[in-house]
């Protein structure tokens, strides 16, 4: 580290003592040229006052103009010595190397200043500020302090000071203008490198000026030194005027630095005629001699040296502007690439995205640009559609009341203005949309047009649609669960109220007088119409139990006739269309002619003043949609059509609720649809409603096909023996009920023993009593209820028959498929063609 530090020291004093060598070798070289200077000035007079030239002062600001001010001692100190040598005072030589001095420094700093750029002849005004620093401050002031060291050294009077100085003043000014220009630009032009052309095009210029020099001015071609015949050579001074040729060569191509030197070439000639005395004016005319040069010198330098100076600008100029129009077609060409490459991406990305439209719209609304999948959307072509206003799209009713330059405008105001509705494609089929509209603005904030990106929504608003319906139809399905399972406890309980009134209503009417029939049928009446209600509560509810057959439709509804007719009234005609080639289908028959008694009531109510009730057969399968669900297999259509006021839409999906009903108080309870809906759905199968408010309503029943043989109702023969009276056990946990029970089988020639549980009868069973039948109710108390009793006598005592009844109950969907069960209330008829269908045991007499 140590060695490291002394060669750093050593460099370092190296660098030190070869700057200051050159310091000093560039100090003697200035000094020599200033020597030289004066020696050439002084060699045109023996006195400073009468020199024709005064080269020191140029020297001296182009030297200051190029190293800087610190070279101050050199210009001093060279300007000194030359006076000192030749003898002069030290105050006169002090005095004119002062002057000297301060004239350089003060033009350099005034033309650093003045100047527009760093060289100093790059504008025709830079060249006139120059010739002006050059007459006035710089020849002004080193004119003044040689005159003050001419009065010092009393060469001169101040009688004849101002003529005096005025000689000085062009001597000084008239160098200046003509050396300091060749030196700076010679200089400068020296620091760069130039063609082999350039250079024999400036040697040429300098020949051609130097000969027109020598023979104009020369003492070389003086009259007296060539022969006589050569007469023309008494005019030669006219041929100076050929010193334009070069001249205006060297400015017309904008050469500044060939310009000066012709001019000082032929400036050089011009003094060395004059100092000769070959020149027209003699030396003894110092004055005119020294205005002539004085005119000489502003002609050949300024006037080319600015025609350059303009040429050599207009020439920077259209250099600069040929590179700044290849450096903007370079820009606009990499540009116009990025611009290419931003749109390919942008077309690329547009194309890539398939589910979206997207377009651009002029300022107007017309559109600018189409992708693919706008095409593909909206069915129009990119040649198709570019040009034309996006209206177009929106329906015919929206373009009428301006909705597309509302969405514009909003647009505008807002800078995105959401879309949502239906347009049209180009082949005129709607379609739902769901998009945006923004505002394009560029850098500065103009407007520019809008951006518009769409969606074809109609799939998903259409599964929204199916969605918000299938919600709908769960909750009218929970809603219809809920009211099934209420209705149908309660008509448990109601239908074991309707089984005591109804069965003692019968009683009454074989014990009492039969001065009461009237009370006793209104009773009855009652009974059946309380039947009717509990049997639709429970069908709607689905809790009835139902005891299906294989029929034939086609029959089953011919036998219907004159049943539905009876339901209408004489004013309604009533058609029957049936499909002969129809399956089967399995129901409970007696159900299926309930719900079309009650649709037909429900027609008949619609057409107060006549009309048409159809009904019509026919098959349908499980791939078309039935009543908006999807089911499997094949289902028979019983339509149900007439021609009354119809169903508002506001009510068409109502019309299955239970209670629910638009006639007047008293004439109609509501449950008469609603058992319709729920024995459809119980057998398997649905309904749907289709109704037009003033043409009519068509109910339509869907009952699935059914495979095996058509059941036949068959009446059990005769027989002439009379049979014993058979015993019947009766199971139930109300004693009221049971005791009516007993006392219907009575009336039917049975005898009758009563238990009120399922254990107790099997108990009595197990103790060896003897029964023909055993009837017992289903919902019982007890670890054991009707269907568990059932299965627990088929184990033990398997030629036992047993009969179930209730009134409605979730246990009765455990039967055996083979039991039948009697459903509560019913009354001596249905008890007896029950158990006569039963076949297993005949009626007594």
């Amino acid at each position: 580290m140590a060695n490291a530090g002394v060669d750093q020291k050593k460099i370092h004093a190296i660098g030190s003592v070869k700057s200051a060598a050159l310091s000093v070798i560039e100090f003697l070289t200035i000094a020599a040229l200033f020597f030289g200077l004066v020696q050439i000035a002084l060699s045109f007079s023996p006195n400073a006052v009468t020199s024709l030239v005064w080269p020191p002062s140029g020297f001296a600001l182009a030297l200051i103009l190029l190293q800087g001010n610190w070279i101050w001692p050199a210009v001093f100190a060279g300007s000194f010595s030359p006076y000192v040598f030749a003898g002069r005072p030290i105050l006169e030589a002090s005095l004119i190397a002062i002057g000297i001095l301060v004239a350089g420094l003060t033009g350099a700093s005034l033309t650093k200043r003045w100047s527009t750029t760093d060289s100093f002849f790059t504008t025709a005004r830079d060249v006139a500020m120059f010739s002006f620093i050059s007459f006035l401050p710089v020849a002004v002031i080193s004119s003044t302090f040689a005159l003050g060291a001419s009065v010092v050294a009393k060469e001169i009077d101040l009688a004849s000071s101002v003529v005096h100085w005025v000689t000085l003043w062009l001597a000084d000014g008239t160098a200046t203008l003509i050396i300091t220009p060749v030196i700076l630009l010679w200089v400068d032009v020296l620091s760069a490198s130039f063609t082999k052309r350039a250079f024999f095009e400036a040697l040429a210029s300098f020949i051609l000026a130097a000969v027109i020099g020598l023979i104009a001015f020369s003492p070389v071609f003086a009259p007296e030194q060539v022969p006589s015949a050569v007469n023309f050579l008494a005019y030669r001074s006219f041929l100076g005027f050929f010193i334009l040729v070069p001249l205006l060569l060297a400015g017309l191509k904008g050469n500044q630095r060939n310009a000066a030197v012709v001019a000082f070439i032929f400036w050089a000639i011009a003094l060395w005629g004059i100092s000769a005395s070959t020149f027209p004016f003699s030396q003894t005319d110092l004055t005119a001699a020294q205005f002539l040069l004085f005119a000489i010198s502003i002609s050949i330098s300024l006037p080319p040296l600015i025609l350059s100076t303009a040429i050599a600008t207009r020439r920077n100029r259209e250099a600069q502007l040929i590179d700044s129009s290849k450096l903007l077609e370079q820009q606009l060409e990499r540009t116009g690439s990025e611009l290419r490459t931003a749109k390919r991406h942008f077309e690329i990305l547009t194309e890539s995205v398939v589910e979206y439209a997207i377009f651009v719209l002029d300022t107007a609304g017309h559109v600018a640009s189409w992708n693919a999948s706008a095409q593909k959307i909206m069915g129009y072509a990119t040649e198709e559609i570019v040009g034309k206003h996006f209206g177009i799209f929106f329906r015919p009713d929206e373009r009428r009341t301006g909705e597309p330059n509302r969405a514009l405008q909003l647009a505008i105001q807002r800078g995105k203005c959401e879309i949502e509705g239906w347009r049209v494609r180009k082949n005129g089929t709607p379609f739902f949309v769901t998009g945006l509209i923004s505002s394009i603005h560029d850098d500065a904030g103009n407007f520019r047009g809008f951006a518009n990106v769409l969606r074809d929504a109609t799939e998903r608003r259409d599964a929204q649609e199916k969605l918000v319906e299938a919600r709908e139809q769960l909750a009218m399905a929970q809603k219809m669960e809920a009211i099934g399972k209420l209705t149908g406890g309660i008509a448990h309980d109601f239908n074991n109220l309707l089984m005591i009134i109804g069965g003692n209503a019968q009683i009454f009417q074989r014990l009492l007088d039969p001065k009461l029939p009237r009370a006793i049928e209104a009773i009855q009446t009652a009974a059946k119409r309380g039947e009717s209600l509990t049997r639709q509560l429970l069908t709607f509810s689905r809790r009835q139990h139902l005891s299906p057959a294989v029929v034939d439709l086609n029959a089953a509804i011919k036998n219907m006739r004159t049943m539905i007719e009876s339901s209408l009234r004489g004013n309604i005609v009533y058609k029957e269309e049936l499909d002969e080639g129809v399956s089967a289908v399995e129901v409970d028959l007696a159900e299926l002619e309930l719900a079309i008694v009650n649709i037909s009531v429900n027609a008949r109510d619609a057409m107060p003043n006549g009309g048409t009730f159809t009904l019509s057969v026919h098959g349908v399968t499980g791939e078309d949609e039935i009543g908006n669900e999807h089911h499997e297999g094949h289902f028979l259509a019983i339509d149900c059509s007439d021609t009354g006021m119809g169903i508002p839409p506001n009510l068409l999906s109502k019309i299955f609720d239970p209670f629910f009903t638009t006639k007047e108080v008293g004439k109609g309870s509501g449950l008469g649809l609603s058992q319709v809906y729920g024995f459809a759905h119980q057998a398997g199968g649905t309904v749907k409603a289709q109704s037009k408010v003033g043409l009519g309503t068509t109910i339509s029943l869907y009952l699935p096909c059914a495979e095996g043989p058509i059941a036949t109702t068959e009446t059990p023969a005769k027989t002439s023996d009379q049979p014993p009276r058979p015993n019947v056990l009766i199971v139930d946990d109300s004693a009221e009920v049971a005791e009516v029970t007993s006392s219907l089988f009575e009336q039917l020639g049975y005898t009758t023993v009563y238990r009120d549980s399922a254990e107790e009868a099997l108990s009595l069973l197990a103790e060896g009593a003897k029964f023909d039948l055993v009837f017992s109710d289903i919902v019982m108390p007890g670890t054991i209820d009707g269907v568990g009793l059932t299965r627990e006598i088929r184990s033990r005592y398997p030629k036992l028959p047993v009969v179930l009844t209730t009134g409605y109950s979730d246990a009765a969907k455990a039967a055996p498929p083979d039991l039948r069960i009697l459903r509560k209330p019913f009354n001596t008829d249905t008890l007896r063609d029950f158990v006569q269908n039963i076949g297993k045991m005949s009626l007594p007499n």
